[in-house]
């Protein structure tokens, strides 16, 4: 019987994951299963992460709107709805950074509001 040598498709598979799982802790960069098993769940971490980041970032605009909306005696959701029926499209990302960096246009935007 011939001797068959193992190819080239399994050696390049435990590559990949072995070059993505550069930088990992102890086995889990140096050991071919370790490795798959941590960058498959890596990968996994990355994609939550990323959701995440978009609702963590929209819970701060919107404290950052509250907080300054409430010095000017206006509640956030009034604030929001008065925006919305004045049809002033603004998302929370640039409301939140008016409140935050440029207050007497925030101010102004909220007064117009308030009035109507």
């Amino acid at each position: 019987m011939i001797r068959v040598k193992r190819g080239n498709v399994a050696l390049k598979r435990r590559k990949r994951y072995l070059r993505l799982a550069k930088g990992y802790v102890g086995s889990n960069s140096r050991l071919s299963i370790f490795a798959t098993e941590q960058v498959v769940q890596s990968l996994q971490f990355a994609y939550i992460g990323r959701k995440l980041k978009k609702r963590n970032f929209r819970k701060l605009w919107i404290y950052r709107i509250n907080a300054v909306s409430r010095k000017l005696k206006i509640h956030y959701s009034a604030l929001i709805g008065s925006l919305l029926k004045e049809n002033i499209l603004l998302d929370r990302k640039i409301l939140s950074f008016l409140a935050f960096h440029d207050l007497p246009v925030f101010t102004a935007l909220a007064q117009t509001c308030a009035l109507s």
